[in-house]
């Protein structure tokens, strides 16, 4: 075999495991879970913009509508319950997505269970998504709470998995 052939059936192996990939369920799965909570990420930024213009509480000057006299600017530049309410939702989707994906890439590529997966991405989804419900309308605590825990023991339980099933340590 010569050099070349040696590259090149290196390279055909590459294409042949990432072709792999794209066939595997449990990854399209992840694909599917991870765009729908990146997706809701994203809508609580449009949430966040809402409730800042019906709420009139801007957070930088060059915002404020209208004329920016320092009395305009005083009364719009502001800080809003309901404004801060939906950042901190948004916030907290950041600091828990973001694991997720993360550690559900390596879950994925670990070779789980389909249906094991598949209860992994949902329940944590769902989790997210009634998350955010319960932060911005506010419901009653343990909601938050509660949705907030499943999602993160979701996302330990993959990583868990992960380092049971692939450690190399």
């Amino acid at each position: 075999m010569t050099p070349g052939q040696g590259l090149q059936s290196n390279s055909s192996n590459k294409m042949a495991e990432i072709s792999h990939l794209m066939d595997s369920e449990v990854f399209s799965a992840f694909t599917t879970y991870g765009a729908i909570v990146l997706s809701k990420m994203m809508i609580m930024s449009i949430v966040t913009a809402f409730f800042r213009l019906t709420r009139k509480a801007f957070a930088n000057p060059e915002d404020v509508p209208g004329s920016k006299t320092p009395e305009n600017i005083k009364k719009f530049v502001r800080t809003d319950d309901s404004v801060e309410r939906v950042r901190r939702a948004h916030l907290n989707d950041l600091e828990n997505i973001i694991p997720f994906l993360g550690i559900g890439l390596l879950y994925s590529l670990s070779n789980p269970d389909l249906t094991t997966a598949l209860w992994h991405f949902r329940i944590f989804a769902a989790a997210r998504i009634y998350h955010s419900i319960a932060y911005v309308t506010p419901l009653p605590q343990p909601n938050r709470g509660l949705s907030w825990f499943i999602g993160y023991l979701v996302t330990w339980s993959m990583a868990y998995r992960v380092l049971k099933n692939k450690l190399y340590l």
